[in-house]
């Protein structure tokens, strides 16, 4: 485990003082209910949003707060903190119980939240100086490319319709068809004064997004 901590050490480039912290945020409540990293996890989060917050202010001055909340809400949110900690491998350092010692997949919210908790002990060992350092490096990619981060289709949407009509937008879900394992969703949405403009997805999210699109299309 010790040798396997310092590839970690070496991949985000920091020098922990403290080896069990390191250890400790890497180790889930399933392996030891007692020294685990869910505290961690929650320190980490807070200084995650904090360093991304900042950065946000620094390079886009002159946004709206609602802009910023939204580019803030992508840039923090479980799914990105699993795509870093997957560039980095997080999941093979993560310690999780396993009585047979077998190859096993580690839940994606596990790998997620350790990424975060990774943050929070880089800041109780090092500070924030070096925990803002790693995070700006890690998220580099995700920060800059928040420049084209827009609001999605059916808020979009939303906002347009109770602007003209003082209403909300009107989804139908019209079929679910295909196996549990690959179903695909045919939704169609309406505003007061138009017709049903539908679209499929391999979800009913999915579906109701791609409706939305075929909606605005036609609207403007």
């Amino acid at each position: 485990m010790i040798r396997n901590i310092h590839k970690l050490e070496k991949t985000i480039n920091v020098k922990f003082k403290n080896l069990d912290l390191l250890k400790q945020s890497l180790t889930h409540k399933s392996f030891d209910t007692n020294k685990n990293n869910e505290k961690i996890e929650f320190l980490g989060d807070r200084v995650l949003g904090l360093i991304v917050s900042k950065k946000l202010l620094e390079i886009y001055p002159d946004e709206k707060e609602g802009i910023l909340d939204k580019k803030f809400a992508s840039l923090v949110n479980k799914t990105t903190c699993l795509e870093i900690a997957k560039n980095i491998n997080l999941d093979k350092f993560i310690l999780t119980f396993n009585p047979k010692n077998k190859k096993i997949k580690i839940e994606d919210k596990i790998v997620s939240d350790s990424c975060e908790a990774l943050i929070g002990a880089i800041f109780l060992d090092r500070g924030l100086s070096v925990a803002e350092k790693v995070v700006l490096e890690l998220w580099k990619n995700h920060i800059k490319n928040s420049i084209i981060t827009q609001i999605d289709a059916k808020t979009k949407l939303q906002e347009f319709s109770l602007k003209k009509f003082k209403k909300l937008p009107s989804y139908k879900l019209i079929s679910n068809t295909g196996p549990r394992h690959k179903p695909m969703f045919k939704v169609g949405v309406k505003l007061p004064d138009t017709k049903y403009f539908i679209s499929s997805g391999k979800s009913k999210k999915d579906a109701e997004q791609n409706a939305a699109i075929e909606c605005l299309k036609n609207i403007k």
